[in-house]
């Protein structure tokens, strides 16, 4: 059977191929978890689609999704495609003038919202959008919608014997049409259009399923957005195309529930997921008293030796084997059990994973596989496979993507996963993609044996008045996987010596306080003790103890406020704005130059 060259062509094929297996999509209402059928999943993906075209949109139309992770959007995603529009993706915690932006620049002429919230946000802007004429709501919300998502499959439905050809012409999409526009997260300026063909996100999702081994029997627990470039190809299109049933989680509050409840196989995340999970470990281990945390640290200990052999394919020595079925059972079980207890392994993404946690993780028997892509290309480069796994490093690089290291370090790449420009802007398209087809991903890496291990991003470089470089993405992530430190950046580009703010991780704090007779309430007060302030500064200075003086922060800055998406110190993917933390600290930043 001749491969799908297209999303819609995916789908078709994945519905018929796993039509008698597990259901296609999850999610819980009223308490309860539901399954959609495939069939019952092509049924909707139909009504919606012929639904969109008795509103008068047509094959080429950009359609925006505005709303969290639900069967909803996957079947607008599918509608969407299926009648040949290019959807336009929108996280949903973006204020009312970044929908603006998005919208008006990709001219979208109807958006999927999800409630009341993001119809209201959408009302305040829908004056400036003159191309916008159809907003359609999951749920219904009163009268800010022009249609609902049922009226919606209801209008389709009765229109059927109007569109006959609907399933051959969505099957004779061209491979080079226009699927889908995904805004970059605009770390450094407005958001770009990132335009994406089926041909990229099919092959991209096609050669990662040649990696990442899931199949009808698992169950991927979609807990990223969405909206983000990652879930919808490796939680989405890959899972779909692979078999497995995508369960919603309810909220990210709920992740803890909903593993607990779903018993997932596999789920993608972000490495803070992994390091908050991390850091519970340790401050479950180091509070419960002196015996428990020898046994953590000699379960630790033997873990990680039998880790590194089986990290090198070596034989594993019967009375290390017999040590680690020990600590096996009295640490790493619980955390197992806590996943569900039947995860086969995790996705890491979008930002770098302190090796410490990989191996932390590998060693309980919970692979994470860390991968490396961005939007621009659609978004997989590369991604550990889960037999020979390389800590440290993202992976080895997709069949037919290509890979190069320029003279400066940057990571070159080119495929047929590589966008097809920006929208509307041939300007930032030259500057990225060069004239031999290689785009400029930006970050700083090295290709060892196949496996691909970045250092940092090119941008974020730091360099001293001295003319020393230092990566500060590595050096952040050591000081994060600390117990009491929850967030951390390191600055100091053209000064005399790097400097690294930290947000304290509270709880942790306040436990260490009260055995010292220094609690307090109010977590500012706390910060400002001298012992607090002290232990601070060692919890960094010990992480980092192996760095060289030049790359040791001189001074560390304690910071009340995490960086959030919320308070505009992170991107919606969760990337730091550098330029944003220095304007809103530039008095203490300032003082430590004095």
């Amino acid at each position: 059977m001749t491969a799908p060259q297209t999303l819609a062509q995916l789908f078709f094929d994945s519905i018929e191929r796993f039509d008698t297996k597990r259901a296609a999509l999850c999610y819980k209402a009223d308490g309860k978890w539901h399954d959609i059928t495939h069939q019952e999943l092509a049924r909707r993906v139909h009504h919606i689609g012929l639904g969109l075209r008795e509103l008068g949109i047509n094959p080429g139309d950009r359609v925006a999704i505005l709303a969290t992770n639900r069967p909803e959007w996957a079947i607008a995603d599918f509608a969407c495609l299926t009648i040949g529009c290019a959807d336009v993706s929108i996280y949903p915690n973006l204020v009312p003038h970044q929908v603006q932006h998005i919208l008006g620049d990709s001219g979208a002429s109807a958006i999927f919202v999800e409630d009341g919230d993001q119809l209201m946000k959408v009302a305040q802007i829908r004056s400036e959008l003159p191309a916008l004429k159809h907003v359609i709501a999951f749920d219904p919300s009163g009268d800010l919608a022009s249609v609902t998502f049922q009226e919606l499959a209801q209008l389709g439905e009765a229109a059927e014997s109007k569109y006959p050809e609907y399933r051959d012409d969505a099957l004779a999409i061209p491979s080079d049409a226009l699927a889908a526009l995904i805004y970059t997260s605009g770390t450094t300026g407005k958001p770009k259009g990132v335009m994406l063909s089926h041909g990229n996100l099919t092959s991209n999702a096609l050669a990662s399923l040649e990696i990442l081994p899931v199949g009808p029997d698992d169950v991927c627990l979609s807990v990223l957005p969405l909206s983000h470039a990652l879930e919808r190809t490796a939680g989405f299109y890959v899972m779909f195309g692979g078999g497995a049933t995508i369960a919603y989680a309810e909220d990210f509050d709920s992740i803890r529930r909903n593993l607990s409840e779903v018993k997932p196989t596999v789920m993608l995340a972000v490495p803070r997921l992994f390091e908050k999970m991390y850091a519970k470990v340790l401050e479950r281990a180091f509070s419960g008293g002196a015996l428990k945390k020898r046994v953590f640290l000699w379960a630790r200990r033997t873990a990680d030796h039998w880790a590194d052999l089986r990290l090198e394919g070596l034989p594993i020595p019967l009375g290390l084997a017999l040590r680690y079925g020990i600590a096996d059972r009295l640490v790493f079980s619980k955390l197992r059990a806590q996943t569900g207890g039947r995860m086969r392994f995790f996705v890491s993404g979008a930002a770098p994973l302190l090796p410490e946690i990989a191996k932390f993780f590998f060693a309980a028997r919970l692979p994470v596989l860390e991968g490396y892509g961005l939007t621009e290309t659609s978004p997989v480069i590369s991604v550990n496979p889960l037999k020979k796994p390389r800590v440290g490093t993202v992976g080895v690089v997709l069949r037919g993507v290509e890979v190069k290291i320029a003279a400066d370090g940057e990571i070159l790449t080119r495929g047929p996963n590589l966008m097809q420009g920006y929208y509307r802007n041939l300007e930032k398209t030259r500057e990225a993609i060069d004239d031999s087809g290689w785009f400029h991903t930006g970050d700083i890496g090295e290709l060892n044996d196949g496996y691909l291990r970045i250092t940092d991003r090119k941008k974020d470089i730091i360099v001293t008045a001295g003319g020393k470089n230092i990566a500060p993405q590595p050096i952040e992530n050591r000081v994060k996987a600390s117990t009491f430190i929850s967030n951390a950046v390191m600055l100091g580009d053209k000064r005399k010596f790097p400097i690294i703010l930290v947000v304290p991780e509270a709880r942790a704090l306040k436990n260490w306080a009260k055995e010292r007779s220094l609690a307090h309430d109010d977590p500012p007060a706390l910060y400002k003790l001298p012992d607090v302030t002290a232990k601070i500064e060692r919890e960094v200075m010990v992480t980092l103890r192996d760095l060289a003086s030049y790359q040791m922060p001189k001074k560390v800055v304690i910071v009340e406020e995490d960086f959030t998406v919320e308070n505009g110190a992170l991107t919606p993917s969760l990337k730091v704005k550098r330029h944003v933390i220095e304007e809103r600290y530039q008095d203490l930043i300032e003082a430590c130059y004095e």
